[in-house]
């Protein structure tokens, strides 16, 4: 299916024709403008650097669960969409579709996450959350499929060529805890567990 890109974004409806054809599970990335997170993007080499999750697909619009500042919570499609710069978005879905009893303990995983304070060091084993972990862990427990890619703050930036290093350091007190092991948004992004079904910077998607 194609969805034109202005249509999905500045209809009247809440969430636009977007909403009609999300399903739980989706992945909907944006593009917040704070500025940690538009480092995350340069770091990544990638537009996006935020991520929710859909749960919620029975009203009006549906619901998208996400890991942010100060806690993890849900919100509505339209709400997570207009806090992307420029409007940009896009909407991933697992290959393989889920089962009525895996949306189910899809959000049983998401609720038991709610809450969560958020994690600015973007650590893995933190007892904490932050955005990418949040939508990996959830899918993980209700599927038992990873998405995305656990790396270390060194692997991450070996291959960016401007990857900033003067904010990390200001951003972690001085030193970069580079072993430390984390997941990003462009790595659900680019996972081959998904496809793209839906991104504002093109024509259309299928």
């Amino acid at each position: 299916m194609f969805i034109n890109k202005t249509a999905a974004l500045d209809s009247p409806a809440p969430g636009g024709p977007l909403a009609d054809d999300l399903r739980i599970g989706d992945m909907v990335f944006i593009r917040v403008t704070a500025r940690p997170f538009l480092e995350v993007a340069n770091a990544t080499n990638a537009w996006t650097n935020h991520v929710g999750l859909v749960v919620d697909d029975s009203g009006d619009e549906p619901l998208i669960a996400e890991s942010t500042f100060p806690f993890s919570r849900t919100t509505s499609l339209s709400r997570f969409l207009q806090r992307s710069e420029h409007g940009h978005c896009a909407v991933t879905r697992l290959t393989h579709p889920l089962s009525n009893i895996q949306r189910k303990a899809l959000r049983r995983a998401t609720d038991h996450r709610l809450g969560t304070f958020y994690d600015t060091g973007f650590n893995i084993s933190s007892r904490r959350q932050f955005c990418s972990r949040f939508v990996r862990e959830v899918i993980e427990e209700a599927t038992n499929i990873q998405v995305g890619h656990v790396e270390t703050f060194a692997t991450l930036l070996q291959d960016n060529a401007d990857p900033n290093l003067a904010f990390w350091r200001l951003w972690y007190f001085g030193r970069i805890p580079w072993q430390r092991r984390t997941v990003t948004p462009a790595s659900l992004l680019r996972s081959p567990a998904v496809q793209i079904i839906f991104d504002s910077q093109l024509k259309g998607a299928a």
